[in-house]
């Protein structure tokens, strides 16, 4: 029997990836579970992921990805708002638009404490930030806004209530004005 050329397949196993861990939790993802989710054969889950570990890296790099092209495309027409206003705004637009995403990668991101594979990756994405905001303050502050907001959009997911925009605006504030 011929062998079927699909180079879409390793992309749509991270997708079955995501979705498997975004229903079912971490706990939840196997070979098995991502191969039905994916409609592959089981084999193609461990040709292109020998672990579960090599799985939710890629998992968790493709969540960095989409949060990142979120944050990437506001952050670059931002106005004067004041870097505050602006993270406060553009967090409260993400959790708002992306609440799923914003879920799957803080599970992915804490599945790090457990899975030293995920480690590097986890810290990607508050390394990223980091950056992008050091341009507007300095990297002291830049890391401690990154904090911040790990930190409020943890507690607004694991309580389940609303992203409150006017408190992390003024706590963000509190950070930015800090001598």
């Amino acid at each position: 029997m011929a062998r079927r050329y699909d180079p879409e397949r390793r992309q749509r196993i991270i997708d079955a990836a995501i979705r498997v861990v975004a229903d079912k939790g971490i706990g939840g993802l196997s070979h098995r579970t991502v191969a039905a989710e994916a409609d592959v054969p089981l084999g193609s889950t461990t040709y292109h992921f020998s672990t579960l570990d090599d799985l939710l890296v890629a998992a968790l790099r493709q969540a960095n990805a989409n949060a990142r092209a979120f944050f990437e495309e506001r952050l670059g027409t931002v106005g004067d708002d004041g870097l505050a206003a602006v993270i406060a705004r553009l967090t409260g637009e993400w959790m708002a638009h992306e609440r799923s995403g914003a879920e799957l990668e803080y599970e992915l991101y804490l599945a790090a404490l457990r899975r030293p594979a995920l480690r590097p990756v986890a810290a990607e994405w508050g390394r990223w930030f980091a950056e992008q905001l050091a341009g507007r303050t300095d990297p002291v502050t830049a890391k401690a806004l990154v904090a911040l907001v790990d930190g409020i959009c943890l507690q607004a997911l694991l309580t389940g209530a609303d992203y409150d925009e006017e408190y992390a605006r003024e706590a963000l504030s509190r950070v930015v004005r800090a001598p």
